[in-house]
């Protein structure tokens, strides 16, 4: 028999057993005598005696163990702290021991601890600590102009080695002689290009040389300003050869848009009223509009029958509010164009809004990206994505979708409603004229 035994340490004892037979008797030792009547032969009863024996064998065995100890060690040393390993430190009441220490004592032994936390000040965590009173309030200007003071007052600390002209300390860095064979062949390369085109560029002008590198996909021969130059055939900037340094060009500066100036209560009313010339509601970027606003908006938006675009964009639409848009858009007759980016609409809902355009055969855009959520999720984009290609009227979504399996489903669907809307109107316009033709 053989066991192996690992300690901590690293050392493993193998030990081994071996049994030798030196001696073996056997010997009878009686147990007990049964005593039984019977009746022999002759008919006469006797006392019939049986003696009960146990057979023991005695063996001498001699048994000889033998054991071997093997050390391993490990190529990591353990970790030790002044000359002890790290485990004696784990019964020692580290509290104690502060308790122990000075004022003076702690804030010594802290300069030289970094605690290591986000979430103390920097004044805290850093080793220096500024013990002069303040002078008065921050300046950061005077305080810039002092440190560029200090820094040329200062004097540079002599070098323990006086340059010298023409003199190479340490070792130089010589390259490696490279492969002839590599060098044959970059000689053999070249290339013939006739004498009409050899002419030709032998006496282009430097822009010219740069356009034809711009049409030939060389942009990393030019800087930017020469690439969009050469593209849109605006000219080479003056002064930009193949080393000119491309300066940031200046920004276009574009007139801030008019704020929008919209009376809410008086569209409202108006759509309310189902007014003929109100074809276009524009909300876009009015932040004040309550909720309440909103309800009587989408109340009387059912009822309207020459409303065409509704822009939302912007407005602080919630969850609340977006569920009645889309009861209100179930209802709609005459709506095409529904924009609500830009709100706080959450995912969930927006599933609800697309799905409600199933029950609206009118609208044909549907804009509703920038939301809450920047992401909408593999289970929302797939629900958006069957609820599209359900829909027969819808040609143009404006959806973030992330995965490529839900953008080219929808992009699909998409266009073959657009193809079909072509047909449709085609069709309805030969019909017309061919009947126009027969009645005159």
């Amino acid at each position: 028999m053989s066991t192996a035994q690992e300690d901590m340490s690293g050392q493993r004892r193998n030990s081994v057993q071996k049994t030798e037979i030196l001696d073996e008797t056997m010997e009878e030792i009686p147990i007990k005598e049964i005593v039984q009547d019977t009746i022999d032969e002759n008919g006469d009863e006797v006392e019939e005696v049986t003696q009960v024996t146990r057979k023991v064998v005695k063996r001498t065995m001699k048994i000889t163990e033998t054991s071997s100890t093997t050390k391993t060690t490990s190529l990591t040393a353990p970790a030790k702290l002044y000359g002890k390993d790290l485990s004696e430190y784990d019964e020692v009441d580290v509290d104690a021991l502060l308790a122990q220490l000075s004022p003076e004592e702690i804030n010594i032994l802290a300069k030289e601890v970094d605690p290591d936390d986000n979430f103390l000040p920097p004044d805290q965590r850093c080793s220096y600590e500024c013990t002069k009173s303040p002078t008065g309030p921050l300046d950061r200007k005077k305080l810039i102009e002092h440190i560029n003071k200090q820094a040329l007052e200062t004097p540079d600390q002599p070098e323990f080695e006086p340059y010298v002209k023409g003199t190479v300390r340490g070792k130089k860095w010589i390259p490696p002689p490279r492969d002839q064979r590599a060098l044959e062949v970059e000689e053999q390369i070249a290339i013939d290009m006739g004498d009409e085109y050899e002419q030709a560029l032998s006496h282009a002008t430097q822009e010219e040389i740069i356009d034809l590198a711009a049409i030939l996909g060389f942009h990393s021969m030019m800087n930017q300003d020469q690439y969009h130059a050469s593209l849109l055939n605006k000219g080479q900037p003056v002064g930009l050869g193949w080393d000119g340094i491309t300066k940031s060009t200046q920004q276009k500066v574009y007139p801030m848009d008019p704020p929008n100036n919209t009376d809410v209560e008086e569209s409202i009313k108006r759509v309310k009223e189902d007014d003929p010339k109100l074809i276009e509601l524009n909300f876009n970027n009015i932040k004040n509009i309550s909720d309440e606003k909103f309800e009587q908006l989408f109340e009387v938006l059912p009822k309207n029958e020459h409303l065409e675009v509704l822009s939302l964009t912007n407005v602080g639409l919630t969850d609340k509010t977006a569920l009645l848009l889309a009861e209100a858009i179930e209802k709609s007759k005459t709506l095409r164009v529904l924009n609500v980016e830009t709100n706080f609409i959450s995912p969930p809902v927006v599933v609800k809004l697309v799905k409600a355009l199933l029950k609206c055969r009118t609208i044909e855009e549907f804009r509703a990206s920038n939301q809450r959520s920047a992401v909408l999720g593999n289970k929302i984009e797939m629900e958006i994505t069957d609820l599209v290609e359900k829909n027969t009227s819808l040609l143009r979504l404006g959806l973030h979708l992330e995965f490529n399996d839900a953008r080219h489903r929808v992009a699909a669907h998409l266009q073959r409603n657009i193809d079909r809307s072509g047909r449709q109107r085609r069709m309805g316009h030969f019909s017309r004229n061919y009947t126009i033709g027969a009645w005159q």
